[in-house]
């Protein structure tokens, strides 16, 4: 048994007609039925049934695909991994970030991957957290830095840490100079909030309905940057991060009972091979933030002393 013998078996599997599994692994007809029934014979047992001129698997063989497929993923992720260890990294690297992550942590991460990697051209898009993955989906990014999505059929998601979302006012709004508010006191409470299609609304409703409080939504929006605008500009409130706010006209001010969280992290597209310049990229990312993360809860600890 060889590996063309298994790639040809996940092709006719896939295809589940030889004239398509033979145009896929570019070969003849003939040649894929030859080696096929090899496999059969190798195995001593048949893989596909014939049924007219429809080809169905046997249960054999769907037990059987699984096992070759992770089989044949990570011969070739090993062959890449080999081929580029002593490469040095060149090409391009798409990132898509949201605007908290595009502020605090990219421009940083941009800094030391260009200093070591100069022959890598690097593209970031702001985008919101349903377009990443969209983006990602559609082949047109090869890394998300996001919050977690409602959705993750097509993704895989990689945890960085945990992050307490905080109430953003007017400087002249009621809650301005309160220490902390209580999610039922926004019962009524005039918001702006990102919408329901977000994940991060969906955990913002699931506190409010644990608060037994219904603010009253006077505007949805899937940007931060109009957002503050709003709540700037009027008696408005939004729930957002408390690192998404630099300007001295917008007061933070910390949530209770309960204290929303969500989780940011790194988003890629299930069951494609990372390239070399994604996986550099993420590394850095994480010690990033693990630094950022470290700093902020020794002065968490500095306070209580």
């Amino acid at each position: 048994m060889e590996l063309r013998h298994l790639r040809y078996f996940v092709a006719l599997a896939e295809q589940l007609s030889f004239t398509n599994a033979a145009e896929k692994v570019h070969v003849t007809q003939s040649t894929l039925s030859h080696q096929i029934k090899q496999l059969e014979d190798e195995l001593g047992c048949r893989l596909f049934d014939r049924i007219g001129k429809r080809i169905v698997m046997t249960e054999t063989g769907e037990a059987f695909l699984e096992r070759v497929q992770n089989a044949l993923r990570e011969v070739d992720e090993g062959v890449w991994t080999v081929r580029k260890t002593s490469d040095v990294l060149s090409g391009e690297i798409r990132i898509g970030a949201t605007h908290t992550f595009n502020m605090r942590i990219i421009p940083r991460c941009m800094s030391i991957f260009i200093e070591k990697h100069p022959s890598v051209r690097v593209s970031v898009l702001e985008l919101a957290g349903d377009e990443i993955a969209k983006g990602l989906i559609a082949d047109q990014l090869d890394l998300g830095v996001a919050y977690r999505p409602a959705n993750l059929e097509a993704l895989r998601f990689e945890p960085l840490y945990n992050e307490e979302m905080v109430l953003a006012v007017g400087e002249h709004h009621p809650f301005a100079r309160r220490r902390f508010v209580r999610m039922v006191e926004l019962h009524l409470q005039k918001l702006v909030l990102l919408p329901r299609t977000f994940a991060t609304r969906g955990m913002l409703d699931e506190c409010f309905r644990m608060a037994n409080a219904e603010p009253t939504v006077v505007a949805e929006m899937n940007a931060i940057t109009p957002m503050i605008e709003l709540v700037s500009a009027t008696p408005v409130a939004a729930i957002v991060s408390e690192h998404a706010i630099r300007r001295d006209d917008v007061r933070i001010v910390p949530l209770e009972s309960p204290t929303p969280v969500r989780t940011p992290g790194l988003l890629w597209k299930r069951d494609v091979q990372r390239t070399a310049a994604a996986r550099h990229f993420a590394a850095i990312i994480r010690t990033i933030t693990d630094e950022d993360n470290l700093r902020k809860v020794t002065r968490q600890q500095s306070r209580r002393q």
